[in-house]
């Protein structure tokens, strides 16, 4: 093993996977909501917080725009 690397030279490139990366955050979600996803996730086989992740970020790509009322 060589004392010191000349980093530059071992022709860095960027992460082709780094816009994919997720970000861990804590939020709030009530408890029928999180029971419907685990129902999903046993007929699917897909993890229940894989199918949140991919209902949102099905939502955000179709520009879906919330139509709520409060009164």
């Amino acid at each position: 093993m060589r004392a010191e690397y000349d980093i530059e030279n071992l022709n860095p490139r960027k992460n082709p996977y780094a816009k994919n990366i997720k970000r861990q955050v804590t939020i709030h979600i009530n408890n029928d909501t999180i029971e419907f996803f685990k129902e999903q996730s046993e007929e699917t086989g897909i993890p229940y917080q894989t199918l949140i992740n991919l209902y949102l970020t099905d939502c955000a790509k179709q520009r879906r725009q919330l139509q709520l009322s409060w009164k």
